[in-house]
């Protein structure tokens, strides 16, 4: 056998062991892999009771049979989750924390214009598309995030409302913005976006956990208090604390983070009248965070359940919720 012959044949028989080693390797990460992912289990755990979206943030809630759940929430066409805040003319949010009549606030979207109504006020309509109107850059939770001015007209409406001694204007978070990352300072926490919520796209309560917590107050709160966006009934009170992943239709959900309470839960959604007491004292007395997570709550007590979207899609009242595990 000449040299080529013989070079030809070592170069072979080198393939074949690299083809066979590769397969061998191969075949081994195909069974590492049918070993280490376990199959899902899938457990029926409640029931959508409730949908509810608040457009404006600190707004009323407006409570549909269905929605569209994509990553940075709730929607119902033009009308999407926490889309529309209000800030002071130095561009920092303004919440029903420092005011709270804004819970009577209504934003709704008719055609193509949005709706606001508000106690004693009459109804202001205007374009939900202003491309002429200046984009402002806004602060919320210490961050930068831009909106779409809603128009002098929104900002009379607003601050005659509001009855304070300054200017207040509304403004609009567009899908060509760019979105907050809220947690980037926990970086366990999964990776997220938000527009104007406070810090997960969709907040998940039980009714049960609401009854508990009735059950305990001299006076019943509702859900709505609590501002959520899907409710859940037909499980026990805090049973959404332990589910880590769920489905809903083909919706698919990954818990963040606990939703840690502070004193807008004090504001009666009915009046817009701002108690400081209940219900934070008693949520306090009994629902604090563990002390290894004191760095992420503080004092805050929690009461449901922040999640992010994991697989979009819609939802409806009615729908089972599962819960996921492996």
């Amino acid at each position: 056998m000449d040299l080529r012959a013989m070079a030809g044949n070592a170069l072979s028989q080198r393939h074949k062991a690299a083809l066979a080693i590769g397969g061998v390797a191969a075949l081994g990460l195909f069974l590492g892999y049918k070993y280490w992912r376990k199959p899902e289990k899938v457990i029926c755990v409640g029931r959508v009771s409730k949908l509810l979206i608040h457009p404006l943030k600190s707004g009323k809630a407006v409570s549909v049979p269905l929605a569209e759940c994509d990553e940075l929430g709730l929607k119902v066409g033009d009308l999407q989750d926490r889309h529309w805040l209000v800030i002071t003319e130095d561009g920092h949010m303004v919440t029903g924390r420092q005011e709270p009549r804004l819970v009577l606030v209504s934003l709704t979207c008719q055609e193509f214009n949005v709706c606001l109504n508000g106690p004693n006020m009459e109804e202001l309509q205007f374009p939900i598309k202003q491309p002429e109107n200046r984009v402002t850059n806004c602060r919320v939770f210490e961050k930068d995030i831009q909106g779409r001015d809603c128009g002098d007209e929104a900002s009379r409406w607003l601050t005659l409302y509001l009855g304070a001694e300054k200017t207040f204007r509304l403004v609009h978070f567009e899908p060509q913005m760019t979105a907050r990352r809220p947690l980037e300072s926990e970086p366990l926490f999964p990776r997220y976006e938000v527009a104007y919520p406070d810090c997960g796209p969709v907040m998940l309560l039980s009714e049960p956990s609401v009854q508990d917590l009735s059950s305990r107050l001299e006076n019943d709160v509702t859900v709505e208090r609590f501002r959520p966006n899907i409710v859940i009934s037909d499980c026990e009170a805090f049973d959404e604390d332990s589910w880590e992943e769920i489905q809903i239709g083909s919706v698919r959900l990954q818990r963040v983070m606990s939703c840690g309470r502070c004193l807008f839960t004090t504001v009666d959604p009915e009046t817009g009248v701002l108690s400081r007491k209940e219900p934070m004292e008693t949520l306090k007395s009994y629902r604090l965070c563990k002390p290894s997570e004191r760095h992420i709550y503080k004092s805050s007590p929690l009461f449901g359940q922040l999640h992010k979207v994991k697989r979009t899609g819609i939802l409806h009242i009615g729908d089972m919720v599962y819960k996921i595990s492996r």
